[in-house]
């Protein structure tokens, strides 16, 4: 992939998630969205079954299912359709796509230069710690600026 363009994705992708991030959403019922929509709407477990086209105790197992957070994403479309709601289904990381890349080529870079830094020690030729801290930084920029896929 052209490095330009993956550039542009990454900082696309990071602005839309960086919304959802400040966003927060509220958290899930103990007894799942389902059956806390279903009963907010005075919906008995029968009449959602119904609309299904299945039966009732299948729509408890589903429930539960999803409290246990054991449903599908198929099934969960179907029930949230019934109960004429939309599913939402994100993946928010916890910091930046950009943090996470710089973060992970830290560490690789850290793993590739404890071998050397052990080496140096045990032969009395360590270097300084800034100059370390240098080293690693560069070495970091220089994994950034290669093929992510190295990054893993």
């Amino acid at each position: 992939m052209n490095k330009k363009f993956a550039n542009l994705q990454l900082h696309q992708m990071d602005l839309a998630l960086s919304k959802l991030r400040e966003a927060r959403p509220p958290t899930r019922p103990s007894s799942g969205w389902v059956k806390a929509i279903r009963e907010s709407l005075g919906m008995s477990a029968s009449a959602l079954a119904r609309k299904l086209g299945i039966t009732p105790a299948s729509i408890t197992k589903l429930e539960k299912a999803e409290a246990d957070e054991k449903i599908t994403l198929v099934s969960l479309r179907k029930l949230a359709s019934a109960l004429d709601c939309e599913l939402h289904y994100t993946l928010v990381p916890r910091k930046s796509l950009e943090e996470i890349l710089e973060d992970r080529a830290i560490t690789v870079a850290r793993e590739r230069l404890r071998p050397i830094s052990h080496s140096m020690s045990l032969e009395d030729q360590a270097v300084e710690k800034s100059a370390s801290e240098k080293q690693l930084q560069l070495l970091a920029k220089e994994i950034l600026d290669g093929p992510r896929r190295n990054l893993w």
